[in-house]
């Protein structure tokens, strides 16, 4: 087992150094910006979650949240990187470690401007401290980065066993600020592409939708009629396939589109 680990955890410093390039002076500052509250705004919490701040240049966790306890049943302080990594299940860890290499070639290739207009997302099983394994929705957004090397990330993980308990670890690219977005994508092929499904005012309705808000709720918060919300809510229906709020919420994680 710690053969195992150790393994997995050397193969995952080696893609995560890749974006390390320079000895830039490194500030250890963990005061969370208002970019960094907007970032955290535009990830999907549809469950029990909590983050972390990892330090790609330190390859360590530098803060975790309270919340993880409610998830994982472990307080902050008994994890950090390489037991975090070694709870993974094991059919999952080649999951991972392919997804976070696509992560930093993709990170790796992006101009400075465009380097915070991504988040990435995949999901795993995970052994809980009760020995149980529950499914975990990934989520990076990179935080602290310059041209040459990516500092650190906000990593938000939500509890989403109840939507998605068998299948598949999925990766995808989603784009902030009009970039283009890449679901589901197979770590042999190249990225194209995704087809844009919703409209930019279907997005901002759906991501209120999986946050759990009525119609009236989304219509104060937009300042548009609950006939307007409705309608959309039909047109987000039809275009995912689905038939109630429940599937699109399951489809929603599945594709990648929050």
């Amino acid at each position: 087992m710690e053969k195992s680990k150790t393994s997995l955890y050397q193969a995952a410093t080696e893609v995560w150094g890749k974006v390390i390039k320079t000895n830039t002076p490194y500030t250890k500052d963990l005061e969370l910006t208002l970019e960094l509250h907007k970032r955290l705004l535009n990830m999907s919490q549809a469950g029990r979650h909590y983050y972390m701040i990892f330090n790609i240049s330190q390859m360590e966790l530098e803060f975790i949240s309270p919340g993880i306890k409610d998830v994982l049943g472990y307080e902050p302080q008994e994890i950090n990187a390489l037991f975090f990594l070694d709870q993974i299940h094991a059919d999952d860890k080649p999951y991972f470690l392919n997804f976070e290499n696509k992560l930093t070639e993709f990170f790796d290739k992006l101009p400075l401007e465009k380097r915070g207009s991504y988040k990435f997302q995949h999901d795993y099983r995970i052994k809980t401290k009760t020995d149980n394994y529950i499914r975990l929705l990934h989520q990076i957004v990179p935080i602290d980065f310059d041209e040459n090397n990516y500092f650190r990330s906000l990593v938000l993980h939500t509890d989403i066993t109840h939507i998605k308990k068998e299948g598949t670890p999925c990766f995808s690219i989603i784009g902030f600020d009009d970039e283009p977005s890449y679901y589901n994508v197979e770590v042999t092929e190249k990225l194209t592409k995704s087809f844009d499904l919703f409209t930019k005012r279907e997005k901002e309705i759906l991501k209120c939708i999986v946050e759990g808000k009525n119609s009236k709720t989304i219509a104060d918060e937009l300042f548009i009629s609950l006939n307007t919300v409705n309608n959309h809510r039909k047109n987000i229906l039809s275009k995912a396939e689905v038939h109630n709020p429940l599937d699109l919420l399951s489809k929603s994680i599945k594709e990648g589109w929050i």
